[in-house]
């Protein structure tokens, strides 16, 4: 039996399912697994992918709020160095682990599969979001078709959705200057058409009793997501062409409105509350706090997007360089869009005579009441209007194409065989569920719903998932092998700052915000309305499933080995037979012993190893991770 058993191993018959195509000589194949995944048609594609990705509604409506609460200009120091000891390490971490492997979220997981409960986490995580977030585009669908006509509808008080306090602020002066206004005791009619007419909310008596449906909220639902389907409908192959209009055409209207800002009287005072540096703020943790979850969020980091658009890439992409640009044009891009909005907001300021801390919100508050408020007090309102919310549906789409395509590819990956023939109608079928389940965001209390998954799918959880891969990557695979992978990729290790930053910078920040996050935290609420105690642990829940992936995944892996549980749990740790770059040419160092082609669902390695005992790959995988230990002992 032995001697059969390794004459097997010395002239191995390969069946006809586990040859690579280089095996299979002229053999047609039907499905090429290089070319079958697909990839970008240009490095530009996916550069402007990334940064249609990167920046988005959080570059508008988010970050010049938390820039004049916490310090004004003084926030930039913070801001920039979370951005240094974060922002740029992580994202090159993720772009790295998936222009290496050439694998979406889950199977790049073959570098550790013990910890691929963390790729599921990010599925849940990136799913949930993008249920919410394509919600968002439907209110800026509606607004943006609500500002074809010749008078906005927000623009007077008068119609069914007003109530007494109403008030009209604009053109409240009188020849001595602003006339100074209590605006606690009225409301503009730009709030309460959000409030009583686009969201009916009146209409739901909480989060416990939605109400019925507005249809044309769901239609503009319906709308939102056959748009993104469409854009994904090839992949990478479409949404790589659409990202050239979507990434680009908004800093020419953000740069429209900066202009016709900076022009408008007042705008300085506006500006200058913007800017004007309060470097005593600069002593209080939860500016710092503040600095690095915009840095996070912003970017994107963990949700999977950057390692999907990476895995579309060649293998000798320079995302090094790609990182930088990036980064940190999405950290200019955010100051740009301070000056466009709080320019404008100072010349409400002025119109109004308050100051512009009463004009001043952060989040939908901005981009649905304030803003809409100020288009009405221009010139030419109606056209004002209606680009600034283009703006906002094109920075929208990028971000929901990089969600829909995490997913769709996170899970042909799984399962190529099956399902990448079929992409565009596993595709269209992910759209067709999440927007029948998005479905309750289009209800009265559809409000309560969203921000309830703004608060909590992406919170603690999101922070648990990015302090796993690094960690797994950095000490469980070893940063040394992780040096060495991107040194065959792009010809250069990264040095001392990135080795420094993924080791212990990175992870002690991120472990700072996530104990800040449970310290501080506050129970989700809209306006006046505070959420029941079932609702907060609803969420809480939605937080911990995501949490709970990690270790169940690591159950999964381990009981998938053999051993005792100590070698099982080695086993799980190191990285799979076929871990390794996608093409053959590519696999150089210790990967030229692995199998080429490792799209394959049962790949040759692994029945070897199964059936046959140790193989040479594994021979060469134990040699180097002595090698590897000695030289981080030496480092030591």
């Amino acid at each position: 039996m032995k001697k059969l058993q390794g004459a097997h191993l010395r002239k191995p018959v390969t069946p006809d399912l586990l040859m690579t195509p280089s095996d299979q000589g002229d053999v047609d194949l039907d499905v090429d697994f290089a070319a079958d995944r697909g990839n970008w048609t240009g490095k530009l594609d996916f550069l402007l992918s990334c940064i249609g990705y990167c920046v988005g509604l959080v570059n508008v409506w988010r970050f010049p709020y938390r820039a004049y609460t916490n310090g004004g200009g003084a926030f930039l120091v913070p801001y920039f160095l979370m951005l240094a000891i974060c922002g740029i390490p992580l994202f090159f971490l993720e772009l790295s682990l998936g222009q290496f492997s050439s694998l979406g979220p889950l199977a790049v997981w073959k570098i550790s599969p013990l910890f691929k409960g963390a790729g599921a986490a990010m599925l849940l995580i990136v799913g949930l979001v993008a249920i919410y977030y394509n919600m968002i585009i439907a209110y800026v669908l509606f607004y943006l078709f609500a500002s074809l006509t010749s008078d906005l509808p927000w623009e007077h008080c008068g119609n069914w959705w007003n109530t007494e306090l109403c008030l009209e602020h604009r053109g409240s002066k009188d020849g001595n200057g602003a006339l100074p206004l209590n605006l606690t005791c009225t409301v503009s009619p730009s709030q309460k058409y959000w409030s009583r007419y686009v969201l009916h909310i009146q209409g739901s008596q909480g989060i416990g009793s939605p109400g019925e449906i507005r249809w044309n909220l769901c239609l503009c639902l319906l709308l939102a997501w056959v748009i993104v389907f469409l854009c994904i409908l090839k992949g990478v192959k479409s949404s790589g062409k659409v990202v050239y209009f979507t990434a680009t055409f908004p800093y020419l209207i953000l740069l429209m409105l900066l202009v016709r800002g900076v022009t408008l009287p007042g705008a300085w005072k506006g500006i200058q509350f913007y800017l004007t540096p309060q470097f005593h703020h600069l002593l209080s943790s939860k500016v710092w706090i503040e600095a690095a979850l915009q840095i996070f969020y912003s970017l994107g980091v963990g949700f999977g997007g950057l390692l999907t658009f990476a895995s579309y890439n060649t293998f000798h992409q320079n995302i090094y360089r790609d990182t930088f640009i990036v980064t940190l044009g999405n950290a200019i891009t955010s100051i740009l869009a301070g000056f466009a909005i709080f320019s404008v907001l100072g010349y409400m300021s002025q119109e109004l005579g308050v100051p512009v801390d009463q004009v001043a919100k952060a989040g939908p508050g901005l981009a649905f009441v304030v803003y809409p408020q100020a288009m009405t007090m221009l010139p030419l309102s109606p056209f004002w209007s209606f680009l600034f919310f283009f703006m906002l549906l094109t920075l929208g789409l990028d971000s929901q194409f990089a969600f829909l395509e995490t997913i769709v590819t996170a899970v042909t990956d799984e399962f190529p065989y099956y399902l990448r023939p079929k992409k565009v109608v596993f595709s269209g079928l992910i759209c067709v569920a999440m927007y029948l389940m998005g479905l309750i965001l289009t209800t009265d209390g559809g409000m309560y719903w969203l921000v309830l998954l703004d608060d909590y799918s992406a919170s603690f959880g999101l922070l648990v998932v990015v302090i796993t891969t690094c960690l797994a990557v950095t000490r469980v695979y070893g940063i040394q092998r992780f040096c060495r992978d991107i040194h065959m990729m792009l010809g250069f290790k990264p040095g001392l700052y990135f080795r420094a930053c993924w080791l212990f910078l990175s992870p002690a920040t991120l472990l700072a915000l996530l104990v800040y996050s449970i310290v501080k935290y506050q129970p989700s609420e809209y306006g006046s309305y505070r959420f029941p105690p079932w609702a907060e642990l609803l969420g809480i829940l939605m937080g911990l499933l995501s949490c709970l992936m990690i270790p169940a995944g690591m159950l999964v892996a381990v009981l998938r080995e053999e051993g005792s549980f100590w070698e099982r749990l080695q086993q799980a740790s190191r990285p799979a037979m076929d871990w390794g770059p996608s093409l053959e040419e590519n696999r150089t160092g210790m990967y030229v012993a692995t199998l080429a082609g490792s799209q394959s669902p049962k790949p040759l390695m692994v029945h070897m190893r199964k059936y046959g005992g140790i193989t040479s790959f594994e021979n060469t995988a134990i040699e180097v991770d002595r090698e590897i230990a000695e030289e981080e002992e030496s480092m030591m």
